[in-house]
């Protein structure tokens, strides 16, 4: 294990009953950084994040906080001795305890001081003396998140912690979250099934399915450069088109496309283009579609494309001048794919 690794598991392995809920997951959590577990419900997130937290022993393999080994299957460091900053899904707040008192619960130190530093980043300023019961729930899971910082741990476990809040204030939390994390120099683990989230706010993803992680490393370079087919569309909308590589280059019904990082392989491929690679205009060169169904998200629209030879593609597009189902439209590709063999074809 690296020393420059807030945590690290290896091979971890985790039984619930009957069910194998991780399988030899390999994961490594460098510090002062964030990373975040990617993964659809009942891919094993929560189930990881409680095994770090010390909530749950592993079945094998081996857990490691600041190289320090924490659970191996047979020594075991409970949660309480492990400097791990934990927030759940729901807020599980003290209903009798004011929301100052369950910031600083547990804490040593000047509880009045982080309070009424926390209270500031969280936006809850003044309402330190009233009770959760008084709070909307957005605002409960904020005092939540405020009470993982304040034992100033050396690792925060977020568990979809910013679900409750509006979309606004979603934004704005992680915002200030992820401030306060990069300035202690704390890493943090964050799962979410929200690929925007995951790429916004995060330094590293790491991809989960059926109990291992099936992709890790920067969130930029694993979106635009993913290991393989079903990481592609894990991490955000994805065109997986048929094609034929060769020399380099890719034909499909878009045409000829050049490569990133070119693969060795000729043949039959599946070729991956994002949304945003897609360029659409009224006239010219390109491949002919037919708009099938615009989805504005306000700065910007996602247009569903019925192009003759494929499965339907999507193409992100300025939600000003709006396009129109029914829109006959060329489409034309910017920048490079990414391919690899189509295993129909194996």
């Amino acid at each position: 294990m690296s020393g420059g690794d807030a945590a690290v598991l290896e091979a971890v392995s985790k039984r619930l009953g009957s069910t194998g809920v991780l399988e030899g997951l390999d994961l490594a959590v460098p510090a002062a950084t964030i990373t975040a577990v990617l993964g659809a419900s009942g891919s094993g997130k929560t189930t990881l994040l409680r095994v770090i937290a010390g909530l749950e022993r592993v079945d094998a393999g081996r857990v490691s906080l600041a190289g320090r080994v924490v659970d191996d299957g047979r020594g075991f460091v409970d949660a309480r001795h492990r400097r791990v900053g934990y927030v759940p899904q729901d807020a599980a707040l003290f209903p009798h305890l004011s929301v100052r008192a369950n910031i600083v619960f547990g804490v040593r130190g000047d509880k009045a001081e982080i309070a009424n530093e926390l209270l500031e980043l969280i936006g809850l300023a003044g309402l330190g003396d009233r009770h959760p019961h008084e709070l909307s729930g957005g605002q409960q899971q904020r005092v939540a998140l405020a009470r993982a910082l304040a034992i100033r741990p050396a690792l925060v476990l977020l568990d979809e912690p910013f679900g409750a809040l509006d979309a606004a204030l979603r934004v704005d939390l992680r915002r200030d979250v992820a401030g306060v994390l990069a300035r202690t120099g704390t890493a943090a683990v964050l799962v979410t099934h929200d690929q925007e989230e995951a790429l916004a706010l995060a330094d590293r993803v790491a991809l989960l399915d059926g109990g291992r992680i099936i992709a890790h490393g920067e969130a930029a370079d694993l979106y635009h450069r993913p290991p393989n087919a079903l990481a592609a569309a894990a991490l955000g909308s994805a065109n997986l088109l048929r094609a034929h590589v060769s020399g380099g280059r890719a034909r499909c019904v878009l045409g000829d496309v050049a490569l990133d990082d070119p693969p060795s392989f000729q043949g039959t491929a599946r070729l991956l283009l994002r949304p945003e690679q897609l360029k659409l205009a009224s006239d010219g060169r390109g491949a002919p579609a037919r708009v099938v169904r615009v989805e504005r998200r306000g700065y910007d629209a996602l247009a569903e494309l019925d192009v003759p030879g494929t499965e339907r593609l999507f193409a992100r597009v300025a939600a000003d001048p709006p396009l129109s189902a029914g829109t006959i439209v060329r489409v034309s590709v910017s920048g490079p794919g990414r391919a690899w063999p189509d295993p129909r074809t194996r």
